[in-house]
């Protein structure tokens, strides 16, 4: 019997890898490969980052594709620190009225109509394309043909499907009830199992024409045209015009200082701002000073990661419409300690999420790289939740973004849909400055479990000295939108009934619930090291 996904069952033992040239860590070996294989042939990590991104686009295609936004933080070899925004806000005609007219049943309530969490409608403009265009031509080295090459390669020649990504596409199976979508991601009738070839010759053309042409081919061409034919075919609201006017952005990342490092995140309309949030408050209630994995460490790290959500859920939008406060601001921070105590605050004062949106389990891939040169840069591509909306562009093998579910229909809440407006993200990538010269690219998605990925993985790092492995493999945490505490299996049981004790509502879940982290790291001295998630397929890769 093939157990190759009950993680919970893994025994093997990994090491931090080590090398002086380059690395690469990502949730898929034939993707960290690509990254290498790029750096290899005289690509920097910004080459080597998009290489492998779009190699994920065709090996883990369960969460992430062409039809997703990208993101990133990096550090050049100059000494530059700077962010990528690349996602597209909604349709030009996507007003409130005219998604609840489209959508509402004949007894359905007008004003009690929500938005989609999939379908047209969930569809915005995607991102990722002229992102991975931007990337290259500002901060890379090679052409963008050249770092595509390993990614058409996989999705016209095939490749076997790993355990985990095997897993997550059964689970798309109920998703895709259009023929387009059916013929392109599940061939065979069904989800591939683990170990069985797949081609995506569709998707390995579609990289070639954008490897020849340039971003504009779905922007401005023939593969555009198919993105919104597909959409208003089913009903849904995007242009041509929408996808024409599309221009991602290099912007200033923001930050605040945590364990003698300082920690760099991207602000809205991205998840960055609950990230600083809750390591401010959880260096003024002293959280880091427990020991590890302790029920007060615990604690007092949840504790801050739930004012960090109850303020940042609310106010994280397109600051272009909505004025965010700084909530990652020491003295902001030093007020909301002051009402942490040893005790649990219920969920009711502490609310989490959008409601609606579906975003707390949502599905992304997150790489990071590093170069001899001092390049080191962590990037994040998604989709948002698995495939997106379910529906795929006839002839392109794009899968398209939900991301669009994030939005809320209620006209009083910041993240409330408009045209024109970017919604919400989750995206997180992150980047930390331990030292003058000592650089590192890190992240761990899954929702709302990034913000506290990025804590958990921080505290592990800064707090108790764990190296980059050991700071990915401990067991971990993540407070709920429905206001339980679940922890790992892993977890002591010791400590489980010591959290209740405190209050918390503890219950155990599967590893697969807890996120999915990267870590790379140039040191001071040149040396380069990378961990790797284990609760994913992938691998650090080094040379």
């Amino acid at each position: 019997m093939d157990d190759t996904t009950n993680i919970d069952r893994f025994a093997s033992r990994r090491s931090v890898t080590y090398a002086s040239e380059g690395m690469v860590a990502t949730s898929q070996p034939l993707a960290a490969e690509a990254g290498v294989s790029i750096l290899q042939a005289g690509g920097n990590a910004f080459d080597a980052a998009v290489g492998t991104a779009a190699a994920l686009n065709v090996v883990e295609p369960t969460s992430t594709g062409l039809g997703g936004d990208v993101f990133a933080l990096y550090r050049t070899a100059d000494g530059e620190v700077g962010g990528l925004r690349s996602c597209g806000p909604a349709p030009r005609e996507a007003t409130i009225e005219n998604v609840r007219q489209s959508v509402a049943g004949p007894n359905d309530a007008f004003e009690d109509v929500a938005m989609p969490f999939t379908g047209p409608h969930s569809v915005t403009v995607p991102g990722t394309a002229r992102g991975w265009e931007a990337t290259v031509e500002e901060l890379g080295r090679l052409s963008l043909g050249e770092v595509l090459e390993p990614a058409v390669r996989h999705a016209i020649e095939g490749y076997p499907v790993s355990p985990v990504i095997s897993h997550h596409w059964q689970s798309a199976e109920s998703l895709f009830t259009d023929d387009h979508a059916r013929e392109v991601y599940l061939p065979a009738g069904r989800a591939p199992r683990a170990g069985e070839r797949v081609r995506l010759p569709n998707l390995g053309r579609t990289m070639e024409r954008i490897a020849a042409e340039g971003a504009d081919v779905l922007y401005e061409g023939e593969v555009g045209e198919a993105i919104v034919a597909e959409v208003r075919d089913k009903g849904g609201l995007l242009s041509t015009e929408d996808l024409a006017a599309f221009e991602p952005e290099f912007v200033d990342p923001i930050s605040t200082t945590y364990g003698g490092a300082e920690v760099y995140e991207l602000g809205p309309n991205n998840q960055g701002l609950l990230a600083l949030e809750a390591l401010n408050v959880a260096e003024a209630i002293g959280a880091g000073e427990h020991p590890a994995g302790s029920a007060g460490g615990i604690h007092f790290f949840a504790e801050a990661m739930k004012r960090a959500f109850h303020d940042g859920h609310f106010y994280t939008t397109d600051p272009e419409f909505e004025d965010v406060p700084a909530l990652h601001a020491k003295d902001y921070a030093a007020e909301r300690a002051g009402e942490i105590d040893d005790r649990a605050t219920p969920a009711s004062e502490v609310g989490i999420g959008m409601p609606g949106s579906g975003a707390e389990n949502a599905d992304t891939v997150l790489l990071c790289v590093a170069d001899s040169e001092g390049n080191v840069v962590s990037y994040i591509n998604s989709r948002f939740a698995g495939f997106g909306s379910g529906l795929v562009a006839e002839g392109t093998g794009i899968a398209l973004q939900n991301r669009g579910a994030s939005f809320s229909l209620d006209r009083d809440h910041p993240n409330s849909l408009e045209p024109g407006k970017r919604p919400f993200h989750t995206l997180i990538p992150g980047l930390a400055k331990l030292d003058e010269e000592d650089w590192l690219a890190f992240g761990v998605m899954g929702g709302y479990m990034q913000p506290q990925g990025h804590l958990q993985v921080l505290s592990g790092l800064l707090d108790h000295d764990r190296s980059l492995q050991a700071a990915l493999d401990w067991p971990r945490w993540r407070y709920r939108e429905n206001g339980r505490l679940a922890v790992e299996s892993r977890v002591d049981s010791e400590v489980f009934t010591a959290l209740s004790r405190r209050g918390h509502d503890v219950t155990v879940e599967p590893p697969g619930a807890f996120g999915g982290g990267q870590l790379v790291r140039r040191r001071s001295d040149g040396v380069l090291s990378g961990a790797s998630e284990p609760r994913k397929d992938g691998v650090a890769i080094g040379y």
